[in-house]
């Protein structure tokens, strides 16, 4: 599991931003929660987004009455994009309602990825995702030899929280749980109650790959942040310039750029 450097340019961002909420990054994420920490290095760039935006009081949500508490005080507002109703944080709809109206005017689209989950989930969504991962990973790497059918058993049978540590275990063995199982489950799925699509500040869109579509939402502050999760866009309610003093560095992942926390 990843270290937490104090002194890093995220880690500073980090106190400072949570300091302004009145909390602290031990009450958001416990040192001694690996995984939690893990979650914070990987999708933790929400948390330093703007003031028009509610991060959430924690990197991991452990129950669905924690989530629909969070969800109920951020607040939310749905609109129909495509086929599609979806739900998110109210400065991150408007954004994302006028970059569709710029790229419509350009003759292009923004559209949800996979209907309404492109955008809010709730803690039973995230689950339902996580096993779409975790079980058929389980099931390969049983029929490959590098598991046996007495340690898949026991995965399954784990609490969820517990099936999330011990992945991330597996996954320094190479033994990934990616869709392609090819990299870390993380970069694929989030673990259940980690999901920014939870914190309604993320949306997953069909036109990924059109860079004038992702220069259109920048400019509205919605940017890459999960690195190679290719599709999914992360609404931080700032300009390109303000990332760095957030304490985000650019990364490079086909083809694409990921702004992502500098823990380093």
């Amino acid at each position: 599991m990843p270290e937490a450097n104090p002194s890093s340019p995220f880690y500073q961002a980090l106190r400072q931003a949570l300091a302004q909420r009145g909390t602290s990054v031990s009450d958001i994420c416990p040192d001694d929660d690996q995984v939690a920490r893990r979650v914070l290095h990987d999708y933790g760039a929400m948390f330093v987004g703007g003031q028009n935006i509610l991060p959430p009081p924690v990197c991991v949500f452990t129950s669905e009455d924690q989530v629909s508490q969070f969800q109920q005080a951020a607040g939310r507002v749905a609109a129909t994009t495509g086929d599609a109703a979806i739900e998110l944080q109210p400065a991150a709809m408007q954004a994302l309602l006028r970059a569709r109206e710029i790229a419509r005017a350009e003759g292009l689209d923004i559209t949800p990825r996979d209907g309404a989950e492109a955008a809010r989930r709730d803690y039973a969504d995230t689950v339902r995702l996580w096993n779409s991962r975790f079980l058929p990973a389980l099931d390969h790497w049983k029929n490959v030899g590098r598991l046996t059918e007495a340690q898949v058993d026991r995965l399954r049978a784990l609490p969820i929280q517990s099936q999330v540590s011990e992945v991330l275990e597996l996954e320094t063995k190479g033994i990934f749980f990616s869709k392609d199982l090819s990299k870390s489950v993380l970069y694929s799925i989030a673990a259940p109650g980690t999901s920014q699509h939870i914190a309604m500040l993320a949306f997953d869109a069909n036109e990924f790959l059109d860079a004038r579509v992702r220069e259109i939402l920048a400019a509205e502050g919605w940017f890459q942040t999960v690195l190679s999760d290719l599709p999914h866009f992360t609404f931080l309610g700032l300009s390109e310039s303000e990332l760095h003093g957030r304490g985000l560095k650019p990364v490079e992942a086909n083809g694409q750029k990921f702004w992502i926390p500098d823990v380093g």
